[in-house]
């Protein structure tokens, strides 16, 4: 049985309560390492692999080299500065090769997150018509040629973007060329879900009103599911993610239908 030191002494701690120690430790610093939660924890590392691996098969942290980041649930999404400082270079080249995919679109909708925003910067000297409910990607757009239509909504603090039903009526007046729609996770059994139902039902929206929906999601975002679900694989156009998503899992993904591009 696991341990913690208290005022000297030693007060032993079952596994149920170390593992959630570990996914609270996860959460808050977006990532663990296991020699130095052993340290921590007053436990041998094969001890902390084998909460890790647990924990992984509950879908609540995936494993890496050395440790485990963890993954968004229905009642764990992450922020902001976190989704600003992983996979941010990947985020960029996906960025850039999605601006280039434009092929003479003049309605954009750009959905919320970091790639999203990065997509913003890319279209800066465009003439284009964007539509989004992301204040980043608004932002982005302030001082540039596009005009930019934000639609209104409950604002979400975590992502600063709106949701619920003023966003979603709007949205579905709109006849939009192209989509670049985020994920909190894709795989090939539930398709693109989300950790909030509101935020789903913008983005499905989205994916109804786009003549062509693509995806822009790093490599970490497949072969995971979350809570809900706002699309189908075939009702991708595309998928634009990084070189880092291995090859024969992005055949397998163009399998179901949309083209899948690494770049």
């Amino acid at each position: 049985m696991a341990a913690t030191r208290a005022a000297g002494s030693v007060i032993p701690v079952d596994p149920g309560t170390r593992q959630r120690q570990i996914v609270e430790f996860a959460r808050a610093r977006g990532r663990v390492e296991v020699v130095s939660l052993a340290d921590e924890l007053d436990v041998a590392n094969e001890t902390i692999r084998r909460d890790l691996n647990v924990l992984a098969s509950r879908r609540l942290v995936k494993r890496v080299h050395g440790g485990a980041i963890p993954l968004e649930t229905a009642v764990f999404e992450t922020g902001l500065e976190y989704r600003s400082e992983v996979d941010l270079a990947q985020k960029h080249r996906i960025a850039a090769a999605a601006a280039g995919q434009l092929q003479g679109a003049e309605t954009v909708f750009l959905d919320e997150g970091i790639t999203p925003r990065l997509i913003a910067e890319q279209l800066a000297d465009e003439e284009l018509t964007v539509v989004t409910a992301s204040l980043l990607a608004a932002e982005a757009l302030a001082n540039s040629a596009v005009t930019v239509l934000l639609i209104g909504g409950r604002m979400r603090g975590r992502t600063l973007a709106t949701v619920d039903d003023w966003a979603v009526d709007r949205l579905r007046s709109l006849v939009i060329d192209v989509a670049f729609l985020g994920t909190n996770a894709i795989s090939l059994e539930h398709g693109l879900t989300t950790s909030d139902p509101a935020v789903a039902a913008v983005k499905r929206a989205a994916v109804q009103v786009a003549r062509r929906p693509v995806l822009v999601a790093a490599h970490s975002k497949f072969g995971q599911s979350n809570f809900c679900r706002f699309a189908e694989l075939a009702e991708m156009e595309s998928i634009i993610t990084g070189t880092e998503l291995d090859a024969d899992m992005a055949d397998r993904f163009q399998q179901r239908g949309p083209t899948v591009w690494r770049v």
